[in-house]
């Protein structure tokens, strides 16, 4: 049987190679995306296989309505993909209240809107498999990020707790956690602070860091996705790329370290 999809962020990037591998596979698509023009190509090529949507996640409302349009006109919801979001660049000192207030409302209230919105319906089904498009920075943080790692902190936090409180329904939960692909995160659909002369030498080493990148195109993701959704027992977390484990380990053993080292203050803590 073919698989309904409801993927936030399809008309370009990830969002666009998920839909891209449920279509051609014979599942069906809710496509959404903030401009549902960008989704004509979708139609004219799958025809009735594609629902196109316009949705602004943070329209809770907007949000709402799609999910309930996608469910009456498929009659269920198999898998659900929150991969709309979009990068903030600025040190912690250069961004403004607003910028960090709008990061988090798309990356973090975006994904919470939709996922409310299909929890009762994936619950009456007993059975459905929500997807958080995360990053490597959901797990580790670099310099002039903190406004986008606070977003996807907080994603993880959520969407680990979700994942628990929901297995007894029969709903799967994942993180994807991509390295740096090959998208425009950092050009068209990302937001840049007013930088400040006293970060320009830390502006300079990151923005070196980045152009030395050679970043491969997200053409597998639609590959693996399709390994994620249809594993019997799904991943909590999964890294696309071979970037994000190298990185993880090194994160996660540097944390390990420094925790060892301070067991004693750890301890006196406790009063031991």
């Amino acid at each position: 049987m073919s698989k309904v999809w409801f993927v936030t962020g399809s008309s370009k990037g990830f969002g666009r190679e998920f839909v891209l591998a449920a279509l051609e596979r014979g599942d069906r698509v809710a496509a959404t995306a903030r401009n549902a023009d960008t989704l004509d190509d979708l139609v004219e090529t799958y025809g009735d296989a594609v629902l196109p949507l316009q949705l602004d996640v943070t329209d809770r409302d907007q949000v709402f309505a799609a999910v309930k349009s996608a469910h009456e006109a498929f009659g269920r919801l198999d898998m659900v993909i929150n991969n709309a979001g979009y990068g903030l660049f600025g040190t912690v000192e250069e961004i403004t209240e607003q910028q960090l207030r709008d990061q988090i409302e798309t990356n973090l209230f975006g994904v919470f809107h939709v996922t409310q919105a299909v929890l009762p319906i994936l619950r009456a089904q007993g059975s459905g498999h929500i997807i958080q498009i995360s990053t490597i920075g959901g797990i580790g943080a670099f310099p002039t990020l903190g406004g986008y790692h606070a977003s996807k902190w907080a994603l993880e936090g959520l969407t680990d707790a979700l994942a628990q409180e929901v297995a007894g329904f029969g709903i799967k939960v994942t993180l994807v956690e991509p390295g740096g692909f090959d998208t425009d995160w950092a050009g068209a659909s990302a937001v840049f602070a007013e930088p400040l002369a006293a970060y320009a030498p830390l502006h300079e080493a990151m923005a070196a860091r980045r152009g030395d990148g050679v970043y491969p195109k997200p053409v597998g993701f639609g590959s693996a996705i399709l390994k994620v959704v249809d594993a019997e027992k799904a991943p909590l977390r999964v890294f696309f790329g071979e970037q994000p484990l190298q990185i993880a380990s090194h994160l996660y053993q540097q944390r390990l370290d420094e925790w060892n080292e301070w067991a004693p203050v750890s301890r006196e803590a406790e009063g031991k």
